[in-house]
């Protein structure tokens, strides 16, 4: 293919010679950094630039729009979608600045940076940043995402608390971006993703916050359907100094998994609240009522140990995805659930997750965002994790028998960060008709070449059909 001819090879020594950072062809060491957290995706690009700074950045893409190349951009491979041909792709993992400021309760973060770096760094002060549900993640991904985090309900989106990005963009311009300077881009990094640009630092504001009373309960698979409906109970009114969600899951036996959930079907309540211990204890005791717990790891907790609510893996592997958002769930709809995806239901799904949103969530920020989903009552998201080379169509069959069972529920909306994916339609899922014109607007003018065009952006989206129903 014509991208690998020694020509193209000798013009990315140019651009090598540019860089303060590496640049590494495939074969190369360096190219790894390419590779996805999920192995199920191809990533192939034509480059792998690890840039050391902004200028490293600038020096990418405007390389990339003199030779009609295109630019994605990565830290830790979360959210990856597919990368093949005339690509180059910008690792940020030496933009590794993390500064917590005690007094202003502000922390100014590299591109490279995840979460648990800034808990790390924050927990001495008696601060938090609000975080996803792995800590493992970056930070950058996470907030231009607008993802949601354990405590979503009680602070709300980890982006509304955002107060400043560094932005290049697709014309190689470095813009400091807030509220007050470049406004209109400072709505649209908070949920656009990367379509206006790429990041390569931000600061944000930090939580009082040392402990939380959370973790999960693990129940066997047989107490599901009491469970279930009981938990759905605990959502109803549930005060927003509480996030919670159930998980159905079935984990491999392997050492990392604790033996009780080990290579069986088990149910988990996800539950993190800033209450007092004996208020948020009380919160969960008719959960407790009606099932003994095969595992109880909810107590008070270091915020350092908020990755403990949802133990998400951290090891890389294949998996595929699927995501809606739901108005209101009824006990039909968790009976639905359960006869699709629960104990008796033969489904492949590694996990089965129905998240409560609401709350502080619900209410517009002090100054508006990308994120269009404010008025969702809950996100349902699966994950099939194909073992031991087993076939990938059951998993993705499946998931289909699942937006089927959910679709009275669904909105017909999906949130950027959930089941990642660069189809046009999918994406227009993740936004308003309004919001995902100006998003398309503002690339137009930030990035006319479309150099950035590469992944869950938004172009040209806004015909696309968002019917009730649900994605795939």
């Amino acid at each position: 293919m014509a991208f690998h001819s020694p020509t193209i090879h000798a013009d990315l020594n140019s651009l090598r010679s540019e860089l303060t950072g590496s640049l590494a062809l495939p074969g190369e060491p360096g190219y790894e950094l390419a590779t996805p957290w999920n192995l199920a995706v191809p990533v192939r690009p034509l480059a792998v630039v690890e840039v050391h700074d902004a200028r490293d950045v600038v020096s990418t893409v405007r390389y990339a729009a003199r030779t009609g190349l295109r630019v994605a951009v990565g830290r830790t491979g979360h959210g990856a979608v597919p990368i093949e041909g005339d690509v180059l792709f910008v690792h940020t993992g030496r933009l590794n600045t993390c500064v917590v400021d005690a007094d202003t309760r502000t922390a100014r973060l590299g591109a490279g940076v995840i979460w648990q770096d800034v808990v790390d760094a924050a927990a001495p002060h008696g601060l938090a940043p609000l975080c996803g549900s792995s800590t493992a993640v970056g930070v950058v991904g996470f907030l231009t995402g607008a993802g949601i985090g354990p405590l979503v309900r009680t602070f709300g989106l980890s982006s509304d608390h955002v107060r400043a990005f560094e932005l290049v963009t697709g014309e190689g311009d470095i813009l400091r971006v807030t509220a007050d300077q470049h406004a209109e881009l400072f709505w649209g990094l908070r949920g656009g993703k990367s379509t206006l640009g790429i990041v390569t630092s931000v600061e944000i504001d930090l939580m009082q916050l040392s402990h939380f009373y959370g973790g999960a309960l693990y129940f066997a698979g047989s107490d599901v359907a009491a469970v279930a409906h009981a938990w759905l109970d605990l959502c109803t009114d549930l005060p927003e100094h509480t996030s919670t969600s159930m998980a159905l899951l079935q984990l491999p036996s392997l050492p990392q998994v604790p033996p009780p959930l080990a290579g069986r079907f088990t149910v988990a309540i996800r539950f993190a609240s800033v209450a007092s211990p004996d208020d948020a204890e009380a919160l969960l005791a008719p959960i407790r009522g009606v099932a003994t717990p095969v595992i109880d790891a909810v107590g008070v907790l270091p915020y350092a140990a908020i990755g403990a609510v949802h133990a998400d893996p951290v090891d890389p592997m294949p998996s595929h995805e699927f995501s809606c958002l739901t108005e209101q769930l009824t006990h039909d709809a968790i009976d639905e659930l359960l006869a699709v995806a629960g104990p008796e239901s033969g489904s492949p799904q590694t996990v089965v997750e129905a998240r409560l949103l609401g709350g502080a969530l619900a209410r517009e920020p002090r100054h508006r965002s990308a994120f269009c989903h404010r008025d969702a009552a809950f996100t349902l998201f699966t994950v099939g994790v194909p073992v031991h080379g087993a076939e990938v169509e059951p998993v993705l069959s499946h998931a289909e028998l699942v937006a089927q069972a959910m679709s009275p529920w669904s909105t017909g909306r999906s949130l950027p960060n959930f089941a990642s994916s660069a189809d046009p339609e999918r994406i227009a899922r993740m936004y308003d008709e309004d919001t995902a014109h100006w998003l398309g607007a503002l690339a137009e003018e930030h990035d006319p070449a479309g150099v950035l065009q590469v992944g869950p952006v938004v172009r040209d989206v806004g015909g696309a059909s968002a019917e009730r129903g649900v994605i795939m």
